[in-house]
């Protein structure tokens, strides 16, 4: 195992993220720009969201994730009888010592996978909320530190309405990115039947890089430059959603932070130090759609946050180099709700 010094450069991020990312497809096959996704997320220090319709493999993609890595993994199935002390823990009296001991909760890991998470009531979807911002528990007054590096990946079915209860806006807020994996090229799933048909391929799946690796990775990506000129672009990308008619909730500062986090980790995986105005652009639906919501006109006439944000995009001028104009984006087409080519996360700018 590669171990690196205190400071790690952009040759080993690149070089620990290729192998992470060779690891997760070779269990998601046909869908790089989502484990591409998956790794921005993870080195932005975000929490990724998978939404998607049931048997695509967004359950799937999170073990592999996790299981490249060598860190502690928690996997929480959300039912509606899951109690918000089976996530944070609780404090047990102790009959012999006199005193209360904490029992640590299954939130308490490196990678956390919460399987279904709309599938929990409201109450026990809120015990995530203190854990996923600040990356603490406090339980009878005491606060308990997460280890580090801590990721969130939740998945939840958006077809499925009964037995539901959708994520409430704060907590959606927390989930840096959402992603879609959609459904697979023909030519991936007859390989899926031939690598799925007899084993699981999670079975072979050997970390490629510890958490101490991904630790100093993260410390790298905070290191990359953000110039002034695309800091006010992704402001203003921002405060376009605050304002618009389609929309009766923008996107907040959480968003526009996590936008330009999302963005240096981003450059850092193409081996810069230093982000563009593509980075910011590329990753602007996936950061931004899900937290925002249309108005009822707006779903009236099949108007999605996907397609405001892409119009927002298209009317937002870009910088240039330093010194020169700003000029418009280039146009976007329009994506369904479950076309791969199309996906929050998955289009390229």
């Amino acid at each position: 195992m590669t171990t690196y010094d205190d400071r790690a450069s952009l040759t080993d991020l690149t070089t620990t993220a290729e192998r992470v990312r060779r690891s997760v497809e070779s269990v998601i096959e046909g869908k790089p720009e989502v484990v591409r996704l998956s790794l921005t997320v993870l080195l932005a220090e975000g929490h990724l969201l998978i939404e998607d319709v049931p048997g695509v493999g967004k359950t799937m993609l999170a073990k592999a994730l996790a299981r490249s890595i060598d860190c502690s993994v928690r996997r929480i199935q959300f039912t509606p009888d899951l109690l918000p002390s089976d996530i944070t823990g609780v404090s047990i009296f102790d009959q012999q010592r006199r005193e209360f001991e904490f029992k640590p909760g299954a939130i308490f890991a490196q990678i956390v996978i919460g399987d279904e998470i709309n599938r929990a009531s409201p109450k026990t979807q809120s015990a995530l909320l203190e854990s996923m911002e600040e990356r603490q528990v406090t339980i009878d007054g005491h606060s308990y530190e997460l280890p580090d590096p801590f990721m969130v990946v939740a998945t939840q079915n958006p077809v499925e309405m009964e037995g539901t209860y959708p994520l409430p806006e704060a907590q959606r807020d927390r989930f840096m990115a959402r992603v879609s994996i959609g459904y697979p090229s023909p030519e991936a799933e007859l390989q899926m039947l031939d690598v799925h048909g007899g084993v699981s391929p999670l079975d072979d799946l050997q970390p490629v890089a510890h958490a101490h690796d991904i630790a100093k990775l993260i410390e790298a990506v905070r290191t990359v430059h953000v110039a002034d000129a695309v800091r006010q672009y992704a402001v203003q990308l921002v405060g376009a959603t605050r304002g618009h008619a389609d929309l009766r909730l923008g996107a907040s500062p959480r968003a526009t932070l996590h936008l330009l986090r999302a963005a240096k980790a981003t450059a850092a995986l193409a081996g810069r130090d230093y982000c563009l105005p593509d980075d910011v652009q590329g990753l602007a639906v996936a950061v931004l759609a899900h937290r925002l919501l249309p108005t009822a006109q707006a779903q009236l006439n099949r108007r999605t946050a996907e397609q405001v944000v892409l119009e927002i995009l298209q009317q937002t001028p870009v910088p240039t180099a330093a010194g020169g104009a700003s000029v418009p984006a280039p146009p976007h087409r329009p994506g369904t709700a479950y076309d791969t080519r199309q996906q929050p996360g998955v289009r390229r700018l």
